[in-house]
């Protein structure tokens, strides 16, 4: 299986966020469980041909972006849970070398629930702490931090919390008055807090246990909520953290943007293709290796991938174009373009997700007409 090093997906150079203080100790040992088996309905039609953890952010799959936190982090041994799209996840992360990790892939034959990844997983992760990382969710800061409190203050789980405004959407923590974690329910009617679990978190060796004697829940799926909730009710300490900073789970196309732009925010400016002296380049671009503007204006943040042409358009703030794909006499602004898409004299476009392969081009023009069939003693009024 190839590695890393020959995936579509370049790596552009830009300002990581400097690692946070607490990095894990080597001293004891934490596997990861990466899940990224899911279907990615709510991103279709991309993810009709293309697991949703492998659709790119500023031209890098989400996937990576944990890959690599989890890296940072002082873990080196991954579990990849996957499922329909198996051979694509495969293809493209391979043995884990090019990320510095030791991978093994964990086949699901179809997505029942968080803690059924656990279950599944039971002789890779033996006796070990773990990570369970969802593989479409994005968090700024990595994990070290998390992974650091975790060995230092050894609870039973940990998990990661954040604020929303729609919790019946999530699984939903309660806290007692000292920030203990009393009560989870997932995606409830009636929440009694505000607080989601973020895609992150981290188990000892009990919670084996505790998905062990788990039933399907009314979605019929096992639930790492319920998991979580019997190592509250076996005594056992479940500590949380309320991040400020930023996180999305990146299962539609509005969050998919989002988490583009923000990535862009970082990148440095760096001209490595051509770039004619008719076209204008403002702010932070990024041009790989192959590609071409010509004639064109791009105001950044914003990155065209290698072998990518760009000719008599305008390319706005907070697009990623990536390698392979053509925009010629056309618009776009904050919008993510696949590989090997083109846009053809089209005007503009905004606040687009296009997909591979993909092509763009003007509706052919045709005289403006009214074709009717009229009853008998019809009256009918049409504008000019």
């Amino acid at each position: 299986m190839s590695g890393a090093q020959s995936s579509p997906w370049h790596h552009w150079s830009h300002r990581e966020p400097a690692r946070p203080a607490g990095t894990a100790s080597p001293d004891r040992r934490v596997k990861a469980l990466v899940l990224a088996g899911g279907a990615g309905s709510r991103l279709r039609p991309i993810t009709h041909t293309s697991a949703k953890q492998l659709v790119p952010v500023a031209n890098k799959p989400v996937l990576f972006y944990g890959l690599e936190a989890i890296r940072d982090a002082g873990i080196t041994e991954v579990g990849i849970v996957v499922g329909d799209t198996a051979a694509e996840i495969q293809g493209a992360v391979g043995d884990g070398s090019a990320f510095g990790l030791q991978v093994t892939y964990l086949p699901q034959d179809a997505p029942r629930g968080l803690a059924h990844a656990v279950l599944i997983a039971r002789d890779f992760l033996g006796g070990d702490d773990f990570v369970m990382y969802l593989g479409d969710n994005f968090i700024v800061g990595g994990i070290s931090d998390l992974v650091g409190r975790f060995r230092a203050e050894r609870p039973q789980a940990q998990i990661m919390l954040t604020r929303v405004s729609d919790p019946r959407a999530f699984g939903v923590a309660e806290l007692d008055a000292a920030g203990r974690v009393v009560g989870l329910e997932e995606k409830p009617a009636e929440p009694k807090s505000d607080l989601a679990l973020v895609g992150v978190y981290i188990f000892s060796a009990a919670v084996h246990e505790a998905v062990a004697r788990l039933k399907p829940s009314w979605r019929d799926e096992l639930e790492i909520t319920d998991a979580i909730q019997g190592l509250i009710d076996d005594g056992l300490r479940v500590e949380s953290t309320v991040i400020s900073g930023y996180w999305k789970d990146t299962g539609n196309v509005t969050d998919m943007l989002e988490v583009n732009r923000l990535v862009l925010e970082s990148v440095e400016p760096c001209v490595q293709g051509r770039v004619d002296e008719t076209s204008e380049l403002i702010g932070r671009v990024v041009v790989e290796e192959g590609a071409t503007v010509t004639g064109s204006r791009i105001v950044g943040p914003a990155i065209v991938g290698a072998g990518s042409t760009v000719r008599d358009s305008y390319v706005g703030p907070f697009t990623s174009i990536d390698r392979d794909c053509a925009v010629i006499d056309s618009e776009i602004e904050y919008s993510i373009v696949l590989r090997g898409a083109s846009i053809d004299g089209v005007g503009r476009i905004e606040v687009s997700l296009i997909g591979r392969e993909a092509r763009v081009t003007p509706a052919p023009r045709v005289p403006k007409a009214h074709r009717l069939v009229l009853g008998d003693h019809s009256t009918v009024q049409i504008s000019k």
